[in-house]
C-alpha cells in the first residue's frame, strides 16, 4: 500500500468515523478558529486535570482534511500535559512548514504524520493547521 493510499485512508476514517466530533460536559477550555479563506470552523473542548489533556472533542465544519486533521490532533493530545502538547503542536506545525523533515522525529505525531505531504499543495495547509492554530490560542497549554 503506497503513502498516498494511506493518507486517503486516514482522512477519510477520520472526517467519517465522528469519535472526536462531540460536545464535552463541562468543558475546561472552549477556544473558536476560523478559515476565513475557505469557511472552514471548528470548536475545540478541553476537559483539564492538574495540567493533563484528560479529555477533547470538536465539533464544526469543513473540509475532510480540516476535520481529519482536527480528529488526529485530538487522539494525539488526549492524556499528555501542556508541555507535551505543546512539543506536539510545534512538531506538526514545523511538519507542515517543512522546517522538521527527519521521518524518525515525526513518528511522534503518530497518524496526523500522514498528513505531511499536505505541504505540497498550498491551498490546502489552512486546512491542515486550523486545529493545531486554534490549539495554540489556549492558554493554558
Amino acid at each position: 500500500m503506497d503513502l498516498s493510499t494511506i493518507y486517503t485512508e486516514l482522512i477519510m476514517e477520520h472526517n467519517s468515523s465522528g469519535r472526536n466530533k462531540r460536545h464535552l460536559i463541562a468543558p475546561d477550555v472552549v477556544l473558536k478558529g476560523r478559515n476565513p479563506s475557505c469557511g472552514d470552523e471548528i470548536q475545540l473542548e478541553l476537559k483539564l486535570i492538574d495540567g493533563v489533556i484528560e479529555d477533547a472533542a470538536f465539533t464544526g465544519v469543513g473540509c475532510a482534511i480540516s476535520q481529519a486533521s482536527t480528529s488526529m490532533m485530538i487522539d494525539l493530545i488526549k492524556g499528555k500535559t501542556a508541555e507535551e502538547a505543546k512539543k506536539l503542536m510545534g512538531l506538526f506545525l514545523g511538519m507542515i512548514k517543512r522546517e522538521i523533515t527527519d521521518d524518525e522525529a515525526l513518528e511522534e505525531l503518530e497518524e496526523a504524520a500522514a498528513l505531511k505531504n499536505i505541504s505540497n499543495m498550498p491551498a490546502r495547509v489552512k486546512c491542515a493547521v486550523l486545529a493545531w492554530h486554534t490549539l495554540d490560542q489556549c492558554d493554558e497549554i
